[in-house]
């Protein structure tokens, strides 16, 4: 699976359904690439076009169960790799991490809100 579509059903999994122009501006690509790529993500079963309830005009992403499976299981990978390597690490760079901590954590939310972009 491509980085951008690991990319776009994380963003779908954190902010819900979207519409296709909003993913391809959230994952920079045009919006005929993010069409074809959620062409593929539906044929893949990971994600379904459903109809917007407060805009019969408007078509949205959304994850199915294998799409959310899917981001679960990537997350916990990622989860299960960093404690192997932060078990690796000695007691100063432990420190270190932990003191880094909630400049991480704010980072963290301000990619969050850069990729969530514009409300609507």
């Amino acid at each position: 699976m491509s980085l951008t579509s690991a990319a776009t059903l994380a963003t779908l999994d954190r902010t819900g359904p979207r519409r296709i122009t909003d993913l391809a501006a959230v994952e920079g690509v045009t919006q005929p690439a993010m069409t074809t790529l959620v062409r593929v993500m539906e044929e893949s079963g990971l994600v379904e076009r459903r109809g917007d309830a407060s805009d019969k005009r408007v078509t949205l992403v959304c994850l199915t169960e294998a799409g959310a499976s899917y981001v679960r299981t990537r997350r916990q990978a990622g989860v299960h790799a960093f404690e192997r390597l932060i078990g690796e690490l000695i007691g100063d760079e432990v420190e270190a991490l932990v003191a880094a901590l909630p400049a991480l954590k704010h980072l963290a939310e301000l990619e969050s809100q850069d990729r969530e972009g514009p409300k609507q």
